[in-house]
């Protein structure tokens, strides 16, 4: 009897030190139930730059809608036509998926971490006001595309299966709000994620920059919406006295890698898959070739000293035409093949471009027109490569200069900022929509779809019509039709 109460006692001292051990056996340690928020916000943000980037064009064909490249072969998104390959999909699945679900985990994350002293406190806040500012560009470039999307149910698909549209011109209004308390909750004093973030290092003083240059960016981006012109004023003069980008060291950039999967999306699509798709398209090429634009060799190889586009979305050889470079490894090439080219989501050219424009608007945000033109131009050329002599003498050609330049102020802006946006083909189409310069025309084989014009939004993914049906419809009503030629809230000239 001794024997089996001693025996009992030892199984059951066994298995009640078994249950702790048997549990831990359901914990994948190579799945972690919760991921760090820098994990978080490093895959987020790796996320954004190759979205905005890339030139696959299953994702991004923003450099054909400017009319910077054409496609060779394959001419469907040239001509406008972004079903074949569900382009819409892809970028919305990547933006709202890949992106800002990434961010409201992070958000969450870091909601939940626990702090004792008033620095720990002030860390905390500024790692969620840098998540905040990533969440709010994001959306913007979602309406910008779109128009009125899921806003205000997205990303809750326990409460919101089927999320309705917001209206697009109360999001930015919104986006303004969570921007200024983004701002206030930065503290320059303190870090915030360290080398976890890809884009500053956790530099606060950095990300207050970009703060203000993103609402610059905004309330220009608004500015011509007549109930939004004195919204945009305020929010362009209080993010210039704040203080935004005032050189290239200030940009929103991503360091890619010499080896893959990290390096630059334009790699992989340009030299890695040994393809000979995109070539310099006629429009710019030709613009270029008018001004003696000292950027050719930095943007295009040239054929036999010549610098040649061809007629967009009319395809042809690759051979003949100006491009990136030969994808082959000894053949001639721009920095747009090398596989370590940084990756820019917002930069100091775009910025002084929004400054000329907001003076001549009769905004308070110092110097003139010219000068923040200028300082544009010459930011653009440098930061390519070239030199101060290239910039001198390419300004004072009277097809340049500003006093001179042919047009009112919006073409002179317009035509410079199309040049300088290069490689940027999503900030090129949206100066293109809210200034309308350059005059781009649609080729004559355009989609249907398109109605013989330049897109002016992306159409809504093929998915949102079929498993969101009702909320689809009434998004579509209410901003004038789900077409491509419908215009955004913004777009009124």
């Amino acid at each position: 009897m001794k024997k089996i109460i001693i025996l009992i006692s030892i199984l059951s001292f066994t298995f009640s030190c078994n249950d702790d051990g048997l549990a831990d056996l359901n914990n994948d340690t190579k799945r972690p139930v919760t991921v760090p928020a820098g994990a978080l916000l490093g895959n987020a943000q790796k996320n954004l730059f190759d979205q905005m980037v890339s030139t696959n064009v299953n994702t991004n064909v923003f450099r054909l809608f400017a009319q910077h490249w054409t496609e060779t072969t394959y001419l469907d998104e040239s001509r406008y036509d972004i079903l074949q390959r569900n382009v819409p999909d892809r970028n919305w699945r990547v933006m709202y998926r890949d992106i800002l679900r990434d961010l409201q985990e992070a958000y969450l994350v870091v909601s939940d971490e626990q702090t004792v002293t008033a620095g720990e406190l002030k860390i905390k806040n500024n790692k969620l006001a840098v998540i905040e500012l990533l969440n709010i560009y994001s959306y913007t470039i979602l309406v910008d595309t779109f128009g009125n999307i899921p806003y205000t149910e997205a990303l809750n698909a326990t409460d919101y299966p089927n999320p309705k549209y917001d209206d697009a011109k109360t999001i930015y209004l919104d986006l303004f709000l969570r921007l200024e308390n983004a701002i206030a909750d930065l503290d320059d004093s303190f870090d915030s994620f360290g080398a976890e973030d890809f884009v500053y290092q956790g530099d606060v003083a950095s990300w207050l920059k970009f703060a203000n240059s993103l609402k610059l960016r905004m309330a220009i981006t608004v500015a011509d919406e007549p109930t939004m012109s004195a919204l945009s004023k305020t929010k362009a003069e209080e993010a210039v006295t704040a203080g935004v980008f005032t050189s290239n060291n200030d940009n929103a950039k991503i360091v890619y890698l010499a080896t893959q999967p990290n390096t630059n999306p334009l790699y992989e699509d340009l030299v890695s898959s040994g393809r000979y798709d995109f070539v310099a398209a006629e429009p710019l090429v030709n613009k270029m070739n008018s001004l003696s634009d000292p950027r050719r060799p930095l943007y295009y190889i040239d054929i036999a000293g010549s610098y040649i586009g061809c007629p967009y979305a009319a395809g042809g050889d690759f051979e003949n035409y100006s491009s990136a470079g030969d994808p082959a490894s000894n053949g001639p090439f721009t920095r747009l093949l090398e596989p370590t080219l940084e990756g820019l989501i917002l930069d100091y050219t775009e910025v002084e471009f929004y400054l000329a424009e907001a003076v001549e608007r009769g905004y308070a945000v110092g110097g003139t027109a010219e000068t923040h033109y200028n300082n544009a131009i010459t930011s653009s050329i440098l930061y390519w490569g070239g030199s101060m002599s290239d910039v001198t003498t390419y300004l004072i050609q009277p097809t340049v200069a500003y006093t001179t330049a042919t047009g009112t102020w919006k073409q002179k802006i317009g035509e410079q900022a199309w040049i300088g946006y290069y490689n940027r083909g999503y900030e090129a189409w949206t100066s293109y929509r809210r200034l309308d310069f350059p005059a781009l025309v649609a080729p004559a084989n355009a989609a249907a779809a398109a109605e013989n014009q330049v897109p002016k939004r992306f159409t809504y993914p093929v998915l949102e019509q079929t498993l969101n049906g009702s909320n689809y419809n009434a998004a579509s009503t209410a901003i004038g039709n789900d077409k491509l030629s419908t215009k955004l809230f913004w777009d009124v000239n």
